[in-house]
C-alpha cells in the first residue's frame, strides 16, 4: 500500500495513494492504523482524495480507524469520488463518521475538538 504520512504533535494525516481501497489494500491499512494508535497518535485524519473506489474491506478499515480514535478525533477527508461518496451514504456511515471536505478544514476541526475536550475536562 502506498501512502503519505504527516505526523504532527496534535494529529497525524495519512493520504492513501492508491486508486482502490479494497481487499488487497485494506489489511495493510488496518495494520498501519494499529501501529499509529499504539504509538499514541492523539487524532487522525484519513485523506481519500486519490481513492476512486472503496469496497466492504475498505469500509471496514475506515471503521477500524474510527474505533481506534474514539478517545481522540478521527476525520475522513477528501471524499471526492462519487462512487466512494455514494457507498458511504448507502451504508449510512455519513451519520457515524466525521467527514470534512478538505485537509485544512479537518485540521481546524481537530483543533476545535481538542479545545472542546480541554474545556470539558476542566469543568469536571
Amino acid at each position: 500500500m502506498k501512502f503519505f504520512l504527516d505526523k504532527q504533535e496534535r494529529y497525524t494525516l495519512m493520504r492513501i495513494q492508491e486508486e482502490n481501497l479494497n481487499a488487497v489494500v485494506a489489511p495493510h491499512l488496518k495494520s498501519e492504523l494499529v501501529v499509529l494508535a499504539n504509538e499514541g497518535v492523539p487524532n487522525f485524519i484519513l485523506d481519500l482524495s486519490e481513492v476512486q473506489y472503496v469496497d466492504s474491506s475498505g469500509l471496514s478499515a475506515i471503521l477500524t480507524a474510527n474505533r481506534l480514535w474514539k478517545e481522540g478525533t478521527f476525520v475522513l477527508t477528501g471524499v471526492r469520488s462519487d462512487a466512494v461518496r455514494k457507498l458511504i451514504e448507502i451504508s449510512r456511515l455519513d451519520t457515524v463518521l466525521n467527514i470534512i471536505p478538505t485537509v485544512e478544514e479537518s485540521i481546524d476541526y481537530i483543533f476545535m475538538e481538542e479545545i472542546e475536550r480541554q474545556l470539558k475536562n476542566g469543568e469536571d
